[in-house]
């Protein structure tokens, strides 16, 4: 520690600590993956949430514990306090999850007004907890028309604003409406093997990370910051 702070002396040794693969928890927790879905359109029939409830039906075949969000009511953001019943259910949802699948329709080339209201009343730090920061993430959009890839382009920088694992792969379904049934069960076809993909994926990186989120976003930065509150703290009271 002594040799690289004498190499870059404007490096602060005590919070400098060098990654080592003793750090990372081995035993894995048992209990199932908590993963939590959200989609973006309000409709009766929205194709989002079809592909979301066929996604949480797969991901529960894999042993997963699933959740899926309604976003019918959510207030949009900053138009109700944030003790609104829906804003309450999002944010403990939030917490209460390990990883998340994020399905959007594309309209006017982007994600839905309502699926960016979901993360917007999600703060980046709520009550000293971050409710997203090293949770994994999988992104999907379904178009009414030709393949694109505009929605799920945004949701990753979304996550990474977020400070998720956005995992590499993604699912985009064109035509969605001639992807289900009449009981609104997806169709054989290369998008649903695509989703299987997706989320075979975001349970296998879940599995990696999950005991080790914190290690992983654990940042020199950060470390620093809070050092130096702490220091600051105790010449307050010193005076």
């Amino acid at each position: 520690m002594s040799n690289a702070n004498s190499v870059m002396p404007n490096l602060d040794s005590i919070q400098f600590r060098t990654p080592c693969a003793e750090d990372f928890v081995i035993k894995s927790a048992v209990h199932k993956p908590k993963i939590l879905l959200l989609y973006g359109s309000l409709r009766s029939r929205s194709f989002s949430r079809l592909v979301v409830e066929e996604s949480a039906r797969l991901l529960d075949a894999m042993g997963a514990e699933t959740k899926i969000f309604d976003p019918t009511g959510l207030p949009l953001p900053d138009g109700e306090d944030a003790t609104h019943p829906k804003v309450v259910e999002l944010r403990e949802l939030m917490i209460w999850s390990q990883g998340q699948v994020w399905c959007s329709p594309e309209r006017h080339g982007a994600m839905t007004g309502i699926m960016k209201s979901q993360i917007d009343w999600v703060p980046l730090n709520l009550g000293g907890v971050r409710p997203t920061q090293g949770k994994t993430l999988a992104v999907m959009q379904v178009s009414g028309g030709s393949q694109s890839f505009n929605a799920v382009n945004q949701m990753r920088i979304l996550g990474r604003w977020m400070r998720m694992l956005t995992i590499p792969n993604q699912s985009s379904v064109a035509k969605a409406f001639m992807e289900f049934d009449d009981n609104d069960r997806m169709k054989p076809s290369p998008y649903y093997n695509r989703i299987v993909d997706v989320l075979e994926e975001l349970m296998k990186f879940t599995l990696l990370t999950r005991d080790n989120s914190d290690y992983l976003v654990d940042r020199y930065s950060e470390r620093v910051e809070s050092a130096e509150q702490v220091s600051q703290r105790v010449n307050q009271r010193s005076i």
